[in-house]
């Protein structure tokens, strides 16, 4: 188990999940409204929405709070940030199902649209493409894709520099000095993350087109792309 896989299946971590996002994505709330805006420009008003890293539930609720006709498909592979996203959507359970697993575990679908939002930097570089081409193959023609993630080169020779901003600005906002360390060790030594241009690369090796990036904070970078 990578430090990561530690990190987030410790479960007092998983207890307060909701209060890091804003702490360590700059201008998050802003990130999920236009995450929403973009899926909502191709998706009809009852979407079928598949969410790959589902975590605590923070993007499904704001998904649905947003889009009262969409249903969602979200697959995580930590048991305790499931039980988080159970709680946090207890009022949208009817319209939320929540799979243990990868997105492999999910149904073909085909799905209207899907998100992936800080998640595919945790996973190993080998896997990322057939992790989109997963992704990919579950939607409908057309349909949009928003993708979030930490984007920088490890060999960048700003990469201490631009991770130290990214502490800098979480312990700024209030996380925890010991969650920071955390996972800047864990960026370190265990996240694989991989560049921009790689990662545009791989969207369209996946099959995904027309890409741009609608968000950058610090070390993450979004995406909206089409199936």
């Amino acid at each position: 188990m990578s430090g990561q896989e530690v990190f987030f299946a410790d479960p007092d971590f998983a207890a307060r999940y909701s209060e890091g996002p804003p702490r360590f994505v700059p201008g998050h709330h802003d990130m999920l409204r236009m995450a929403t805006m973009l899926l909502a420009e191709d998706a009809p008003r009852d979407a079928a929405v598949l969410v790959v890293g589902v975590g605590g539930g923070i993007e499904v609720r704001h998904f649905a709070e947003a889009h009262a006709g969409w249903r969602f498909a979200g697959v995580d592979p930590s048991a305790q940030m499931l039980a988080v996203a159970r709680s946090m959507l207890a009022e949208q359970a009817w319209r939320c199902d929540l799979i243990e697993g990868t997105v492999e575990a999910a149904s073909l679908g085909p799905f209207d649209a899907a998100s992936c939002l800080l998640t595919l930097h945790l996973i190993p570089d080998g896997a990322k493409l057939a992790t989109l081409r997963a992704i990919r193959a579950r939607l409908r023609p057309g349909a949009p894709f928003v993708i979030v993630d930490h984007c920088l080169d490890k060999a960048d020779p700003q990469f201490e520099r631009r991770l130290d901003r990214y502490a800098r600005f979480a312990l700024d906002s209030g996380a925890p000095p010991e969650d920071v360390r955390r996972a800047c060790e864990g960026i370190r030594q265990s996240v694989p993350m991989i560049s921009r241009a790689r990662e545009e690369a791989l969207l369209e090796q996946s099959g995904f087109r027309d890409a741009e990036i609608f968000y950058a904070g610090l070390l993450w970078t979004g995406w909206t792309a089409r199936a």
